[in-house]
């Protein structure tokens, strides 16, 4: 009787990697997938706290697509190690600060480790040759396999036809001629793939969920080092980046203004972390202030705050001060920021 052979798939949720793991799925192969954490990828989170995406689901898609494939999921925290990755990419940036080829380096090596300690044969990844600028490139792919340590234990379901044999092919684990040969961005051939299979439903048909693809984001994140002097974060500080308005009107601090409800209400944990105000007699939002300020900033704060609350259009506007956890409070009486005083390049 042949061995049982054994696949770990890396699975972000989206619509590649789930067409990935079905399709050696549907070889006899049992399929296990990993889902790394690194803190720049929490899908459904937004869509909780922003009016504008309720109507998007809120669930872990990872796990959604483990469920729909009747798979096991591991998912592995894997933030501290990957902060490396981040700050120094050995193969530079994409367009932003996204690390995608050092990502997937990383990635693949962190998955070969598990895959060794684990006993199983090969790694799985979703990736097709041409779709990706940075690291699904046909030069970047071979680069993955070699530096992740991987090599020929890496296949990719989706693209292996237009890619030297590999491992599992060579052994006949899985069968060459079952797997595909797409290439370039069009989603198209791994929708009607999702079809075939009978995947109705599958989540970012085009796209990814990592925010450091996003040039707002990313912008966020390079003031972040800028105003501290240093290219360092912690967890807190890559999820603040992605709630709020952030307004920096002075270089020693900014300012993470609450844009409705669902906002505010997330800033709230966080009142232990920051000076925070909110205005008094008039709806406003929950403001943070990041950074050192003395009596002058905060009046200035005050006024930003006031500008963004119902009581924009008032003489005067009373705003509650007070330091973290709320131990010393203080009340300013400001009159609010007129608009065309909200200079534009205090937006980051």
């Amino acid at each position: 009787m042949s061995k049982q052979r054994k696949a770990v798939a890396l699975v972000s949720g989206g619509l590649d990697s789930m067409l990935a793991a079905k399709v050696v799925q549907e070889q006899g192969i049992q399929v296990e997938g990993i889902n790394f954490f690194t803190g720049f990828c929490v899908e459904g989170h937004t869509h909780a706290i922003r009016e504008k995406d309720r109507s998007r689901p809120k669930r872990n898609n990872a796990l959604w697509v483990a469920e729909q494939l009747g798979m096991k999921l591991h998912i592995i925290d894997i933030s501290a190690d990957y902060k490396d990755v981040v700050l120094n990419p050995k193969h530079g940036y994409g367009a932003n600060l996204n690390p995608c080829l050092d990502c997937k380096i990383f990635m693949v090596h962190k998955a070969l480790e598990w895959m060794e300690a684990n006993g199983f044969d090969f790694i799985i990844t979703g990736e097709v040759v041409g779709q990706r600028p940075k690291s699904q490139r046909a030069d970047t792919m071979p680069v993955v396999a070699r530096e992740s340590g991987a090599e020929d234990r890496l296949l990719r379901p989706l693209c292996a036809k237009n890619l030297p044999p590999t491992l599992p092919e060579r052994e006949g684990w899985v069968d060459r001629e079952r797997l595909h040969d797409f290439s370039g961005r069009s989603r198209k051939p791994q929708m009607a793939l999702a079809a075939a299979l009978g995947l109705e439903e599958y989540a970012q048909p085009a796209g990814g969920c990592c925010f450091l693809t996003d040039e707002h984001y990313s912008a966020k994140l390079a003031d972040l080092w800028r105003a501290r002097g240093e290219r360092d974060y912690d967890l807190d500080d890559i999820m603040l980046l992605k709630v709020g308005r952030h307004l920096r009107p002075r270089p020693h601090f900014k300012l993470i203004i609450g844009r409705e409800e669902g906002e505010n209400n997330f800033l709230e944990g966080y009142r232990r972390r920051f000076i925070h105000l909110r205005t008094l007699g008039h709806t406003g939002p929950l403001v943070l202030v990041d950074g050192r300020v003395d009596r002058d900033d905060l009046e200035l704060a005050a006024r930003i705050a006031a500008r963004y609350g119902q009581g924009r259009s008032a003489a005067a506007v009373e705003v509650q001060v007070e330091d973290p956890g709320g131990v010393l409070s203080t009340i300013l009486t400001v009159a609010p920021l007129p608009p065309h005083e909200v200079a534009e390049s205090w937006h980051v």
